[in-house]
Formats: structure tokens, C-alpha cells, sequence
């Protein structure tokens, strides 16, 4: 797996401002992988995000992969992984080149999966995000879910 830096926005960014990507193969050894690169690209990079919101981006991380990789692997053997961060938050995107488009399921207690983008649309509200589901320009999808690097909790 590797980590390729896209070019910076602005003139004069943070030091931990960029976008990384990279690709993995849509295969289950696929989701600690991507869950690990992205925790060690925000300490390398030096960003300064709450512990609460990094357990949150890599649940996050962790559910999407998983999607991709059980849902889209005949049609997308390959999906892409993408960070962004900026000055007062951190995106986290995963990408494939399926063209269904998920829904949330509602909760059913009788059921042991299905409850993946319900759990990122709680972790993303409760940070005080947004996510989002979009198609790609080659028909596939990227599920992205961006949070604040401060939790924005209410008292």
C-alpha cells in the first residue's frame, strides 16, 4: 500500500494540510491495512486532532473498506483510499468503481451486519460533520465522511 501526496490548496498551508491517496486491492486484509495507513499518516504528518475524532475516522475507515470490499469487489477489484486535511478538519474518503449506491439500512436487532453507514452518519453527526455519498465521473461512487479535528460536542 502505498501513500502518494496530492499538490497543496492555498499559498501558505500547515505544515499537516495535503491530500494522500492510495489503492488497495478490494480484498478483506485490505481493511486493518487502510485503517493502520490512515492512523500513521496523522501522526507522521503531525496533525492535531483529538484522540475521540481519530477512533472515529478509523471506525469510519474500517466501515467503508468493508463495504467496498464486500459489496463492489466483482465490479471494482480495486478501491482507493483518500485523506484530506485541512486547517480545522480531516475528510476521509473511500472509492470504487461500483455504480450502486448505498443506502442506510434502519436498524434491525435480528440482523449482524447492514448497520455500516448508519454507524458512520452517528459518528459523523456527533462530531459535528457531514457525510456524503457521490458518484465518480467513471460511474462508480466515493462515500466520504469529514469531521472537525476539535470535537464540536454540544453541553
Amino acid at each position: 500500500m502505498t501513500i502518494e501526496r496530492e499538490g497543496r490548496e492555498g499559498d501558505d498551508p500547515l505544515p499537516y494540510e495535503g491530500v494522500w491517496r492510495f489503492t488497495a486491492p478490494a480484498v478483506d486484509a485490505s481493511v486493518p491495512q487502510a485503517r493502520h495507513a490512515v492512523r500513521d499518516l496523522l501522526v507522521r504528518q503531525g496533525v492535531p486532532v483529538a484522540d475521540d475524532v481519530v477512533q472515529g475516522l478509523l471506525l469510519i475507515v474500517s466501515e467503508l473498506v468493508t463495504n467496498a470490499v464486500r459489496h463492489a469487489a466483482l465490479l471494482s477489484p480495486v478501491l482507493a483510499v483518500e485523506v484530506a486535511v485541512g486547517a480545522e478538519w480531516v475528510r476521509v474518503s473511500v472509492e470504487d468503481n461500483h455504480p450502486y449506491r448505498p443506502t442506510a439500512l434502519e436498524t434491525d436487532h435480528g440482523r449482524t451486519g447492514g448497520r455500516g453507514l448508519l454507524l458512520v452518519r452517528e459518528i459523523t453527526r456527533e462530531a459535528g460533520g457531514a457525510c456524503e455519498v457521490e458518484h465518480t465521473a467513471s460511474g462508480g461512487k466515493v462515500i466520504w465522511a469529514a469531521l472537525p479535528l476539535k470535537p464540536t460536542r454540544l453541553p
